[in-house]
């Protein structure tokens, strides 16, 4: 299913404000669940998958973790754009964070044993604008790739 809501897209050098202030958790937790949701299949698999890396990368209990979810899932509802989240994690995180978090999308882009292409083109977005280079997001998606093998 094709998503018809635009996104305003800008990268970290862009001097824009963000509409709204977010934090460094809730910014990945928004871009987490926006990748479990781009091919229309937010499914317990994923929604699994965001619990625990979020939980692992904020070393957050699991009642953290739901709140952080439904906030995060409330914002992207009503979010037509992903810059307040991507420039949060561009101002708040160095470039081993940001590729951090390019494997985290991939994990949870992979957690359903499919990789829609609308979810490949959302990281490929989201990592242009968190200033990850394309090396770096290949390398991350094989780790992500490696990780979800020896899990199962």
């Amino acid at each position: 299913m094709w998503r018809t809501r635009a996104r305003f897209r800008l990268s970290c050098g862009d001097l824009a404000r963000p509409a709204f202030s977010t934090s460094r958790q809730l910014s990945v937790a928004a871009l987490l669940i926006e990748a479990a949701r781009m091919d229309s299949n937010f499914d317990a698999a994923e929604r699994a998958t965001i619990g625990r890396l979020l939980a692992k990368r904020f070393d957050l209990a699991p009642e953290a973790v739901q709140s952080l979810v439904e906030q995060a899932e409330s914002r992207v509802q009503y979010s037509a754009q992903y810059f307040p989240f991507t420039h949060e994690i561009c101002k708040r995180l160095d470039t081993e964070q940001r590729v951090e978090i390019i494997e985290m999308l991939w994990k949870v882009a992979l957690s359903d044993g499919v990789l829609d292409p609308y979810e490949d083109t959302l990281l490929r977005q989201i990592a242009g604008l968190i200033q990850v280079p394309d090396k770096d997001r290949g390398l991350a998606r094989q780790r992500a790739l490696e990780q979800l093998k020896s899990s199962r």
